[in-house]
């Protein structure tokens, strides 16, 4: 129990700066002994309370955000409810073979110069083609999930005329909510294991509300650039996994 209180507020923190979660906690999952696809369920329904957590310490980078939040949000609910019924109902062998080059893609577009604040892409906040890649990016959140966050957040980078702390704040929250419904999916139809959810639960929420104060200390663009080394780290290490088993 104990163990596991540590693994989430690791995860947590991790989760809320470079959007690398489940790189701590499933994997913890797996060595206390749960199958795969079970600890991933898992994994997913403890990870909403991340987006709880996130969401009362990012309440500075929140402020005035919360209509924005609600046009975003919905789409990107709408979209993990899609993943997680395909995950049901589908072997992930195709998007283990597609998330690798998603997440490098995505990191390269956070590293690349001419990112940044104001340099808009899709058609800023309203556009629909950011309703477009928040969608498909949640679809892949409810499906897989493996630095998820990192797309969510090239996503909103590429739109958002805001500083990086506070569009990891959005992203936080629009993630938790594609999290969530999928975490319903999971709940009602999905092999969870109940016992490990409630400490990997409790450290999830003490880590997310711990994350966003780390966050914001982080000096200039280096949120970004970190997320973006850590992106492509896990593309990877996700490719090493699919290409070689």
């Amino acid at each position: 129990m104990l163990g596991l209180v540590a693994v989430g507020l690791a995860a947590g923190v991790v989760s809320t700066v470079v959007s690398l979660a489940s790189l701590v906690s499933y994997p913890a999952l797996l060595a206390f002994g749960i199958p795969p696809l079970s600890a991933n369920v898992t994994n997913t329904v403890a990870l909403l309370f991340t987006g709880l957590g996130a969401a009362a310490g990012s309440r500075p980078e929140l402020a005035g955000q919360g209509r924005l939040v609600l046009r975003l949000g919905w789409v990107t609910a709408l979209g993990g409810a899609a993943g997680a019924g395909l995950l049901l109902a589908t072997p992930a062998d195709t998007f283990e073979a597609i998330a690798p080059f998603l997440i490098a893609g995505a990191s390269l577009l956070l590293l690349t110069r001419r990112w940044k604040a104001g340099r808009v892409r899709l058609g800023g906040e309203n556009g629909r083609a950011l309703r477009v890649a928040l969608f498909a990016v949640a679809v892949y959140v409810g499906y897989f999930g493996a630095a998820g966050g990192i797309l969510m957040f090239a996503a909103l980078g590429s739109a958002l005329d805001q500083a990086p702390a506070r569009v990891n704040a959005v992203k936080n929250v629009v993630s938790a909510l594609a999290n969530g419904v999928a975490a319903i999916g999971f709940a009602l139809f999905g092999p969870v294991q109940w016992t490990a959810v409630a400490p990997l639960a409790l450290g999830f929420l003490i880590g997310g509300w711990l994350g966003p104060a780390i966050a914001r200390r982080l000096p200039g663009q280096s949120l970004r650039i970190v997320a973006a080394l850590c992106g492509l780290a896990v593309a990877a290490k996700l490719a090493f996994d699919a290409f070689t088993a």
